[in-house]
């Protein structure tokens, strides 16, 4: 299976590049054919221009800038996100990604008359992910809805790959987790991913 893992920190010693990392080597004994786009070290500019936002509505999209990063996510028959939850958020690069690389003609369509989008990533099987917050786990469940898993799921998967199956692994209170929290948290990655 063609699988695209994002990853989004800004740091090489992180504990999310650990986590992708272990997460790698665990997909590619497993058989997947694995593409790594590390945003920050490939520079991956976030700024949705003009002119893309501009063609959102135009016959077609402007990708001449996205055309390598579209045709990753639409080859893409596993999708695996890892980055940080920062203020129950995505980092900016990432929401910077998603802006502009699921972009309409590719990864959806737009209706004649402006109405319900449609998907266009049927490509898309499944989708994985894992993040790190600070906060425990109920602040993000009860205080706040979860919010990233609630957007990835519902608006991004909802309206792009219905039919894609999606997972969410995320460690909380990642910052004061103990060697062993952590391996054991690599342990539910191997069983579920």
């Amino acid at each position: 299976m063609k699988c695209l893992v994002v990853r989004a920190h800004p740091l090489e010693n992180s504990l999310c590049r650990y986590l992708s990392e272990q997460t790698i080597t665990h997909l590619r004994d497993k058989g997947y054919a694995v593409t790594v786009k590390d945003l920050y070290q490939e520079a991956f500019d976030p700024v949705l221009t003009p002119q893309e936002r501009q063609s959102y509505y135009q016959e077609q999209f402007d990708a001449q800038r996205l055309a390598e990063e579209i045709n990753q996510l639409k080859s893409a028959e596993s999708l695996v996100l890892i980055f940080p939850t920062w203020w129950f958020g995505f980092p900016a690069i990432l929401k910077g990604w998603f802006d502009r690389v699921w972009a309409p003609g590719h990864a959806y369509h737009h209706a004649s008359d402006l109405g319900a989008i449609t998907p266009a990533l049927e490509n898309l099987r499944e989708v994985k992910v894992i993040t790190t917050l600070g906060s425990p786990w109920w602040v993000d469940r009860f205080v706040l809805w979860q919010p990233v898993k609630r957007v990835l799921k519902i608006a991004l998967l909802g309206a792009c790959a219905k039919q894609s199956r999606f997972q969410m692994l995320s460690l909380y209170q990642s910052e004061k987790a103990s060697t062993d929290q952590v391996e054991r948290f690599v342990e539910k990655i191997r069983a579920r991913f």
